[in-house]
């Protein structure tokens, strides 16, 4: 049984529809709406018994006793879990459970019908106990651990603030990044522009698959390919050697260091069972790369040394948080960790990879909003190495608290971009681990040949691939909102160029312009279609298609061509030969990636 505690303010319901063949009489419930209540969100899993639902009582029990609600509300949610027992055996035991938390609690106790989709408005305290998930099994109750978060502001000269008085007049995007981590509050909502875009490019679920998972047309395809390759480039640069390693996505829960690492990670497993044995879909890299690390013989001379995979990677992110290019099931992360000596090399390193962090993200025209989780020994020993990486952000960041020895790390950043719905939106990370080192028994021989194990840093320097893309359109969405004319870096477009004769009588000309265009390596295609001028010109606007060459009478007889140019809206007149220079050298340092589609848009379906 896995159960997903809130609680909240205020929280009312509407049945919608049935969600099953046989739904619960709706004369079993009949309030609807709750002021300080627990909301028990519960998923009744196949194995449930009446064990099970004595056991969860215990827990609302306990936690009956420090968040103190006035009441309780037992809501049926089928989204926890993967694995449901069977609707009559769920609503039979979802009924054992009202009675039983009727008997056993201080406080009335509701349940809402079973096999219904209903509608929902919640207001959540916020408080560091107000949300809270549980897995109970017969083998007893496996709990993410609630941990009480202290928050400062720390500026870039050291000082603490507490959020509360701290003037944040000139940093109203760090306003933001506190109201939602440091009060829960939630941000409003409206139309993402980010979702038209991923549209347009041929980013889409996949309803033919479990929701949060995507697939990706052409375009889409292209991008993927093009930010993963780059991703792999970017880890090269930092300076240190680098290895690149593929690997598995299923690990065994029956290894100690997987399953005390699944634990840390908390209640978004993906979880698989082959032959009686239960594995994890890894969430990152991690798994692979210190598996692999394990049995690798290092040297102290050899660190720092990195290990680089963009690995498939899945969390069960709940049905209703889940957007399009940036919260996923299914993702792919460009994973470096760097194996260093001790903390002090890592340090040093994570500065390395900091540095990096911000000339991505400048690159791209953004700049981070920051989130230090720290925890307590860390600010006591190191909060000058601390102060030296805020006053490298140049501007105050997040710090949040946290007491020592329970998680792997020491230090986790995170780098959020305020989106343009004016969310924060988690893009790139790093975090110092001493943990994981011994927890996989990864080890180097120092210089008196002594095995020890390394201090690992964990980073995904532009974020997953799917979130840099995120960041990437949604800097097009704040450039639509200032009232300009949106557009993505031409080393990223699906097609760099495109030639359109004005036409039939000019094709055989376009043509050899596309060919011209085509031996220098450019993303170029040819709009070869019985359309109008017109049309084409539009529909290739619409593909935000960087360069758009007009071929007619007067190109053919000056051997020029005309090009419009989206960044700048401009149109100018130049010889291909110029072009081409022009695309080079904007798409200098960036990978060369193949067009993936026919460049006949006559041979195209519609995607």
């Amino acid at each position: 049984m896995r159960i997903l505690t809130i609680h909240a303010k205020s929280f009312s319901y509407d049945v919608v529809e049935p969600a099953v063949e046989e739904p619960e009489d709706l004369k079993c419930c009949g309030k609807k709406s709750f002021e300080n209540v627990l909301v028990v969100f519960t998923t009744v899993e196949s194995g449930d018994d009446e064990e099970t639902v004595r056991d969860t009582v215990v827990e609302l029990k306990n936690l009956l006793t420090q968040v103190k609600p006035l009441e309780v509300l037992i809501y049926p949610y089928a989204h926890l879990s993967t694995d449901l027992a069977p609707p009559s055996r769920a609503l039979e035991l979802l009924i054992k459970l009202h009675e039983e938390a009727s008997r056993s609690l201080d406080v009335p106790v509701y349940k809402a019908p079973f096999g219904w989709y209903k509608s929902f408005k919640l207001e959540c305290y916020g408080h560091p106990l107000s949300e809270l998930s549980r897995s109970i099994t017969r083998r007893g109750v496996v709990q993410r651990r609630v941990i009480e978060k202290k928050y400062f502001i720390m500026t870039p000269s050291g000082e603490l603030y507490s959020p509360s008085e701290f003037d944040y007049s000139n940093y109203p995007e760090l306003k933001i990044l506190v109201d939602k981590e440091v009060y829960g509050r939630e941000m409003e909502g409206g139309e993402n522009r980010v979702n038209d875009y991923c549209r347009k490019f041929g980013f889409e679920w996949e309803s033919m698959s479990d929701h949060g998972h995507m697939r990706y047309n052409p375009p889409a395809t292209l991008m993927m390919d093009a930010v993963s390759r780059y991703s792999w480039q970017v880890a090269r640069s930092l300076g240190i050697p680098v290895f690149r390693v593929m690997g598995t996505n299923m690990f065994s829960l029956k290894s100690r260091p997987v399953y005390e690492h699944a634990v840390l990670f908390g209640d978004r497993l993906y979880e698989v069972e082959v032959d009686n044995e239960r594995h994890v879909l890894r969430y990152a890299a991690c798994h692979q790369q210190f598996a692999m690390l394990k049995d690798w013989i290092i040297s102290y001379k050899e660190l720092p040394l990195g290990v680089f995979e963009v690995a498939d990677s899945y969390r069960l992110e709940q049905r209703g948080e889940l957007t399009l290019c940036f919260r996923l099931r299914k993702f792919y992360m460009p994973d470096l960790h760097i194996l260093t000596k001790d903390i002090d090399e890592a340090i040093e390193a994570a500065l390395r990879v900091q540095e990096k962090i911000f000339e991505e993200a400048a690159k791209v025209g953004r700049k981070y909003i920051a989130l230090y989780n720290v925890t307590e020994d860390f600010l006591r020993d190191y909060r000058d190495k601390l102060v030296e990486f805020i006053k490298r952000e140049n501007t105050p960041v997040l710090v949040a608290v946290i007491p020592s020895g329970i998680y792997y790390w020491v230090i986790n950043v995170e780098y959020h971009i305020i989106d343009n719905l004016g969310r924060p939106r988690e893009i790139a990370t790093w975090q110092i681990d001493i943990g994981n080192g011994r927890r996989f028994n990864i080890v180097y021989v120092d210089e008196k040949g002594e095995k020890k194990h390394p201090v690992i840093i964990h980073t995904a320097i532009i974020g997953s691939i799917e979130r840099y893309i995120y960041m990437v359109l949604d800097t097009a969405a704040q450039m639509e909102k200032q009232g300009r004319v949106p557009y993505i870096p031409t080393w990223l477009a699906p097609v760099q160029v495109r030639v359109i004769p004005v036409s039939r009588e000019f094709l055989d000309h376009a043509l050899k312009v596309y060919e011209e265009i085509n031996q220098s390596n450019i993303r170029v295609d040819i709009d070869d279609r019985d359309l109008s001028l017109g049309k084409k010109i539009r529909e290739a606007a619409m593909n935000w298609i960087p360069y758009i060459v007009v071929i007619g009478q007067r190109e053919v007889e000056t051997g020029t061509i005309n090009v419009k140019i989206r960044v700048n809206n401009e149109q100018r007149v130049m010889k291909v030969e110029e072009l081409v220079e022009l695309v080079k050298r904007e798409v200098k340092d960036y990978p060369q990636v193949e067009l993936t589609m026919p460049p006949r848009l006559s041979t195209r379906p519609v995607f």
